[in-house]
């Protein structure tokens, strides 16, 4: 888990949450809590320390110059303790974070300058569980959304808060 004062930049996806629910059916403890079903766009963020008012004015620029996007969720992608549903509709926007905070690699660089984008189904647990999670999520698939918002987020003692949502596209309203 990471540590409180940690922050990150989400895009909620409501329609997912029959699809963590299965995983959470093979094993509980194999879904996040804390959050809703998302997709990350840039996590870690930057420190909660580092959180101010020019950059929650540069996360609201950055969200007003992205469309909104119908987010298809089909294909099950799985790698070594780690279930997920891709997301290739909002990389641009992941892309265009990254661009933006070229200094804060995300997930610390450990997948490269650009990961793809996805939806974390399930972590952890037996691989056992993770084949019966990637069967289940491959047939409740496809899954479609709308993404809409940029949230802001940020781990507290109590849990992950939201700090700010960043509506996408009201660049020319």
């Amino acid at each position: 888990m990471p540590a409180p004062g940690t922050s990150a930049l989400v895009v909620e996806l409501p329609a997912a949450a029959k699809v963590l629910a299965l995983a959470a059916e093979v094993e509980p403890g194999l879904v996040r809590a804390g959050l809703p079903p998302h997709v990350t766009a840039l996590y870690p963020f930057l420190p909660a320390a580092q959180l101010t008012d020019a950059v929650d004015e540069a996360v609201l620029a950055l969200a007003r110059a992205q469309e909104p996007v119908e987010v298809r969720l089909a294909e099950v992608v799985t790698a070594p303790g780690f279930v997920a549903a891709a997301a290739p509709a909002l990389q641009p926007l992941a892309d265009a974070v990254c661009a933006r905070w070229p200094k804060v690699p995300p997930y610390g660089g450990r997948f490269g300058p650009r990961p793809p984008v996805h939806l974390t189904i399930a972590m952890g647990g037996t691989d056992e569980q993770r084949a019966t999670v990637a069967e289940r999520a491959a047939a409740a698939l496809p899954v479609t959304d709308r993404a809409e918002t940029l949230h802001l987020v940020v781990l507290t003692e109590q849990g992950w808060q939201l700090r700010l949502s960043a509506p996408l596209g009201t660049l020319a309203q």
